[in-house]
């Protein structure tokens, strides 16, 4: 008798163990999101984004905006956690998941917007017209538009540093200097082409986007910036990842319908008069293309700039760098 009624307690111990939703193995439900940020750079990509920061996009969506102003303080929010998203151009991407913080890439949206503008008393009739000259480009070396620079010259028997000058400065400088016929050729993203042009005349001689096209079959442009996600997020809340690369790619085709409407919702953000915003965008191109279908884009671009300046992007990375 006694040996049944242990029999029995056993069966009922282990029937409460094994029922559902009473196993021990049974991973949490992650924790309910409250708010989920994202980080977006100061300047052009800010128009991408007009339609979320405004409300216009995404009201079902608690999405809160925060723009930075530099790459470290971009970095800073990334490596504490404080921001689950980011827009980031894509060398900066690449180099900080190679420094260990899991981000990964979404997709890419902003494919066009750097140009060569030279004075009116240049001539400029190709790569050649720049020997003997000193071209001013943003910051520092290492840059996209510096980089492409440095390579297309290469690609001519030119060579940097010593057929042709570089120098480097903020944007801002670069247009005053411009406007003091200090300098003749500048090779600048919008939208500070549409603000020298405003302001100091001069004329666009090339199109990088143009030129990349040529030389690497892209049908697309220069995959400049995109959405980065935190890959433990990405993890842990896959619909939310997915709903907010649908808003960011909702909110882009938005602008590119709306510019007048965009340019407006950005104004507070990115206070520059609104002709020139006009301006700027006729010059711009941004398509969200999801990670999937850019790939192969972005490693050939990744690819080109490492070969001609390692420092600038220090490891191709693997597959896991795009979401699939």
């Amino acid at each position: 008798m006694k040996k049944s009624i242990f029999i029995l307690s056993f069966i009922m111990i282990c029937s409460l163990l094994f029922m559902p939703g009473c196993s021990s193995n049974k991973e949490p439900n992650p924790p309910v999101l409250q708010e989920i940020k994202l980080i977006n750079p100061m300047g052009p990509t800010v128009i991408p984004v007009a339609g979320i920061h405004s409300g216009t996009i995404g009201e079902d969506i608690n999405l809160d905006i925060q723009y930075w102003n530099t790459i470290d303080e971009a970095i800073g929010l990334l490596s504490s956690g404080a921001a689950q998203f980011a827009v980031l151009p894509i060398t900066n991407g690449a180099n900080i998941y190679a420094s260990g913080i899991d981000i990964v890439l979404l997709g890419v949206h902003e494919w066009k917007v750097f140009y060569l503008l030279a004075s009116d008393k240049a001539d400029f009739e190709g790569w050649s017209s720049l020997e003997g000259q000193t071209v001013y480009t943003p910051t520092a070396r290492g840059q996209t538009v510096d980089i492409i620079t440095r390579y297309a010259l290469s690609q001519e028997n030119i060579k940097p540093d010593e057929e042709v000058n570089f120098a480097y400065a903020p944007p801002q400088e670069i247009v005053a200097l411009f406007k003091e016929g200090k300098i003749d050729y500048a090779a600048l993203p919008e939208p500070f082409v549409s603000l020298t042009l405003a302001s100091a005349g001069g004329k666009v001689v090339l199109d990088y986007q143009d030129y990349w096209c040529q030389i690497s079959g892209s049908q697309l442009g220069i995959p400049i910036a995109g959405l980065f996600v935190q890959k433990d997020f990405l993890e842990m809340y896959p619909q939310e990842a997915q709903k907010v690369a649908d808003l960011f790619a909702e909110s882009t085709t938005w602008a590119n319908e709306n510019p007048d409407l965009a340019v407006q919702a950005s104004s507070e953000i990115l206070p520059l008069p609104a002709p020139v915003m006009q301006s700027a965008l006729q010059r711009i191109k941004f398509d969200y293309i999801p990670a999937a279908e850019s790939e192969k884009e972005v490693k050939q671009f990744l690819e080109i700039m490492q070969e001609n300046y390692p420092e600038g992007v220090k490891k191709i990375p693997d597959t896991g760098f795009f979401v699939k």
